[in-house]
């Protein structure tokens, strides 16, 4: 049983009741989405399966976070003044917070692995589309479908890789998946500058593009067949995911962290050009080692969940909060700065995957797929709100002060997240 308690908890097999015209009998029964897709003798499918999901992140959040670089660029190909440029930013992640819960809901009815390859196709399109684009209006199109399959897409892989390879690896599947996160924020931002100098913006998407279909013909050769959940899907299950006081506790605490993340993330390239007087290639650098840190830490989170996600979160989201705080006090010396930012992205690693697990172990494993969208909701949400919160301290104050604002939220989440650990628990579902 999962989700949360104060005292021993008691373990059920679920029944289901098969009526006829002669007889009425119960059987046990294990939803789908808690058996393992591929048989043990055939692991390393499986595990290749994980890693081309992976990889399938890998590009959407390289897709996401591409734009960043490439700003001054499109704003200027397309006639545009940055302000509205930066709405290509913005607007997936309001998509992505509208169709989460609205794809769960539609899709309940088809294979998790034809849905994973139309998803990867349409951020190709997405792509193609920005590359070819006469106008902006075309372009915040092309971007509102990203949007909407960034959304989709987490809604249905996270509680796709315990099935690829087993509940008892469930953990690091997921965390797997995570580092794929990392991964493309090493790649995304610096290969925005850098493409962006060496070929321009529009060529830059198209290289995106075509990274994509590379992706996507992969999973096509690893994927096996992933039959959808056995249970319709109904807004019920967003409410009852919601009404656990487990997944309340670790929504609050997640949406924490990223608005806090978010308030200094956005704004960390004029930090380090303003206040650490670092050259653009130097900051390039640095955004490669974030990335590789947060990869790592990615990988070592899948063992620390296994001993306890809440835990492992606070100690993470402190740590974190610490950090940030000592940019924001020492972030005049260059050595200093490195150091925390790798550590920074290290144990935001840990923090980032940390907030999908604890809202699936506290959820039902009938409900894993309502508790992912539930997670991309408010993890887009509280990433706009970060934004938000950074662009009023970035106009009404300095950025040292932003960034020790930052650090302030984040460190409400570890604290908030400690304290949560006298009043539930959560284990992996079953």
């Amino acid at each position: 049983m999962t989700g949360f308690s104060t005292g021993s908890t008691h373990r059920t097999a679920s029944m289901r009741v098969v009526n006829s015209a002669t007889c009425a009998r119960a059987v046990p029964t294990q939803d789908v989405s808690s058996e393992q897709i591929v048989q043990k003798g055939s692991s390393w499918r499986g595990w290749a399966s994980v890693g081309a999901i992976a990889l399938g992140a890998f590009v959407i959040v390289m897709t996401e976070t591409l734009p960043v670089g490439l700003l001054p660029q499109i704003a200027d190909g397309l006639g545009v003044t940055l302000g509205p440029a930066g709405l290509i930013v913005l607007v997936p992640g309001f998509a992505a917070a509208v169709t989460a819960p609205l794809f769960y809901l539609g899709s309940s009815s088809l294979n998790r692995r034809g849905l994973i390859l139309l998803l990867g196709l349409t951020v190709l399109v997405s792509n193609a589309i920005v590359a070819l684009a006469p106008n902006f209006a075309l372009v915040l199109i092309a971007r509102m479908l990203f949007g909407a399959t960034l959304g989709a897409y987490w809604t249905v892989v996270s509680p796709v890789g315990p099935r690829l390879v087993g509940k008892a690896s469930g953990t690091r599947a997921i965390s797997i998946i995570a580092a794929g996160i990392s991964g493309g924020t090493v790649v995304g931002l610096p290969a925005g500058q850098f493409l962006g100098n060496l070929v321009g913006w529009r060529y830059t998407f198209a290289i995106a593009a075509a990274a994509t279909l590379l992706i996507v013909i992969a999973q096509k050769i690893v994927l096996p067949s992933i039959p959808p959940p056995a249970q319709r899907t109904h807004l019920a299950d967003l409410g009852r995911v919601i009404s656990r006081p487990a997944t309340r506790f670790g929504m609050a605490a997640g949406a924490l962290a990223f608005i806090g993340q978010f308030t200094a993330w956005t704004y960390l390239t004029p930090f380090l050009t303003d206040h650490t007087q670092l050259s653009s290639g130097a900051i390039s650098v640095l955004y490669v080692l974030y990335g590789v840190a947060g990869i790592v830490g990615s990988v070592i989170a899948g063992s620390l969940f296994n001993r306890g996600v809440v835990p492992s979160f606070a100690g993470a989201a402190i740590v974190v909060a610490v950090l940030v705080i000592a940019l924001a006090l020492t972030g005049t010396v260059p050595w200093s700065a490195t150091v925390l930012l790798v550590l920074w992205g290290g144990f935001w690693g840990i923090v980032n995957p940390g907030t999908l697990v604890w809202i699936l172990h506290s959820s039902p494993a009938a409900a894993q797929e309502a508790a992912s969208a539930v997670n991309v909701t408010n993890l887009q949400i509280a990433l706009a709100l970060g934004s938000g919160l950074g662009a009023i301290l970035v106009s009404s104050t300095t950025l040292p002060t932003l960034f020790g604002v930052s650090g302030v939220v984040i460190l409400a989440s570890g604290v908030l997240a400690a304290i949560s650990t006298r009043f539930v628990r959560t284990d992996p579902p079953t």
